[in-house]
């Protein structure tokens, strides 16, 4: 059984991996190139460091929710060994900060506060 789950895994890593990368690439074009040109063409130009941040911020954000559930899988399904649960606990405690200090700075508040 182990020899069918592994190989998936490990093809199943690959792709969450690789749709991590492509939100994070795909949303820094479209926040450095596609934003401020739909911005500028509306005459909003004041806007465009709030929007770019805004975008950048949200799809790095969303990336490291695809390349988090990665690293667990690979843990998880391929990989188990105190050593890789021990790495995959700094992964996601260093990501996890990452997201509350990035959440902090688009939103200005903790994700458990209420909405202003």
């Amino acid at each position: 059984m182990l020899e069918i789950v592994k190989p998936f895994a490990e093809w199943s890593v690959t792709v969450i991996e690789v749709i991590g990368i492509l939100i994070i690439t795909g949303f820094a074009f479209y926040a450095l190139i596609v934003e401020p040109a739909v911005l500028l063409k509306k005459g909003k130009a004041e806007e465009i460091f709030y929007q770019i941040r805004q975008r950048l911020g949200r799809g790095i954000l969303l990336g490291l929710e695809f390349l988090v559930a990665a690293d667990i899988i690979h843990t998880v399904a391929v990989d188990l060994t105190f050593k890789t649960v021990g790495i995959l606990a700094i992964i996601v405690l260093i990501r996890t900060f990452l997201s509350f200090t990035l959440e902090v700075e688009l939103t200005g508040r903790w994700p458990w506060q209420e909405k202003k």
